[in-house]
């Protein structure tokens, strides 16, 4: 399966907030507040993006889970 622009940025969106959550419940800090302000819009923005980005990932997990067919396996007896 080869990804396209959109799959890439799903990813590496739903890795920044993956991150963001471990520095939230590990050091009780919050990354994409830090930078962009205290739910700002643009950190309104981010969290948002994020959150898209993830159901992205899900619809593309089942669609995937899907297309794959397992044949079953024989075994050569030697």
């Amino acid at each position: 399966m080869r990804l396209n622009t959109i799959d890439w940025i799903a990813y590496a969106l739903t890795i920044i907030g993956g991150i963001n959550w471990g520095l939230i419940g590990a050091f009780d800090f919050n990354l994409v507040a830090a930078i962009f302000g205290e739910m700002s819009p643009l950190s309104r923005i981010v969290y948002v993006l994020v959150g898209l980005s993830a159901l992205y990932l899900i619809y593309t997990a089942t669609k995937l889970g899907k297309s794959v067919h397992h044949e079953p396996q024989t075994r050569v007896m030697r």
